[in-house]
């Protein structure tokens, strides 16, 4: 996966880059907002995401975006971060 990149919207993982293709998770949300998307795999062994086409609309990617976002799990990091700053407080 070295040279790839990971896409993220507002501290969530919502896909990535991939051989010069943008592919997203497939959530039930991004499935029913891309109504004519395909599934490819990102590499070899890794499961089937959704291929977006239409990259050059910011309208558009920032609609697809937007709806999958509650659907995306938070990313590990950031419970990290929120547990650590909840056990230790500063005064």
């Amino acid at each position: 996966m070295m040279g790839e990149y990971i896409i993220y919207y507002r501290d969530r993982i919502v896909g990535g880059i991939y051989d010069d293709r943008l592919l997203v998770k497939p959530t039930k949300s991004a499935v029913s907002y891309m109504t004519t998307a395909t599934y490819e795999l990102p590499y070899e062994g890794e499961k089937e995401m959704l291929l977006v086409e239409n990259v050059d609309s910011r309208e558009y990617l920032a609609g697809l975006f937007n709806a999958m976002y509650d659907e995306l799990p938070v990313h590990k990091a950031n419970n990290k971060k929120k547990s650590f700053n909840n056990l230790y407080t500063f005064q």
